[in-house]
């Protein structure tokens, strides 16, 4: 009977902390939603900020300083690893698909500090400047 009242409160919590839609705060990758996202680039001096969408998407329009580092592209993991893991970053893609994989990606390389801000648009429409190139 304990062991039943034990796994159903696991559950719950597994449940809860699955819900919640932010990650454990201190853990990497962490999701963070489009205002959290704008309020740490406008605090915060230290975050470099990477565009992991395609150069064709880049091109027509990105977030001003943001790096890009093509997820799909051969050899991501490599030129990812080039970054200094200790740093911290926000990711950014078109919707939020590959920006999670590259987090992933990033945690598995032992970056520390990883920010998933998800979609392009939504962070565009939130008033931080971009630009074409």
């Amino acid at each position: 009977m304990r062991s039943a009242a034990l796994l159903a409160t696991l559950a719950l919590l597994f449940a809860a902390v699955g819900c919640s839609g932010s990650a454990v705060v201190g853990a990497s990758p962490q999701v963070v939603d489009t205002q959290a996202a704008v309020a740490l680039l406008d605090d915060r001096d230290d975050l470099t900020i990477i565009d992991v969408r395609t150069p064709e998407e880049y091109a027509s329009g990105h977030i001003v300083g943001a790096e890009l580092v093509d997820v799909q592209a051969p050899g991501f993991e490599d030129r990812i690893a080039g970054f200094d893991p200790s740093g911290a970053y926000v990711i950014y893609c078109r919707v939020g698909n590959r920006s999670a994989v590259a987090a992933e990606i990033m945690d598995d390389l032992g970056f520390e500090e990883v920010y998933d801000a998800g979609g392009f648009d939504e962070l565009a429409s939130s008033g931080l400047p971009t630009s074409r190139s």
